[in-house]
């Protein structure tokens, strides 16, 4: 889901420390295909984007799995990095408009 709705509520400061922090802790697509590429039997990709659970059980089934999950997460990488970079963008502003609620301390 897109954050266009919440961020139509942002002052110009706060979208500019939105983005800010979104360039600083956004996931890349780039270095999550090549994590995929040469770290793909170890599930480096979704260890990179915190999806430890899945990356644990692709490290322990791989095996039996012919690692033929390992081909088809592939398709998902894209996808799943944009959640995760909607799902950062969303904490990130409900943390600023949690900080410009707050009246400041003089």
């Amino acid at each position: 889901m897109s954050n266009i709705l919440e961020k139509q509520s942002l002052s110009a400061q706060q979208l500019s420390l939105v983005q800010s922090e979104m360039d600083k802790k956004k996931k890349s697509k780039t270095l999550g295909y090549l994590l995929w590429w040469f770290t793909g039997t170890f599930a480096g990709h979704r260890f990179y984007v915190g999806d430890t659970g899945y990356a644990v059980c692709m490290l322990l089934f791989g095996i039996f799995t012919l690692f033929i999950w390992n081909f088809v997460d592939v398709f998902f990488i894209g996808r799943r990095m944009e959640l995760k970079n909607d799902e950062i963008e969303r904490n990130i502003i409900q943390k600023v408009k949690l900080y410009s609620n707050q009246p400041s301390a003089i």
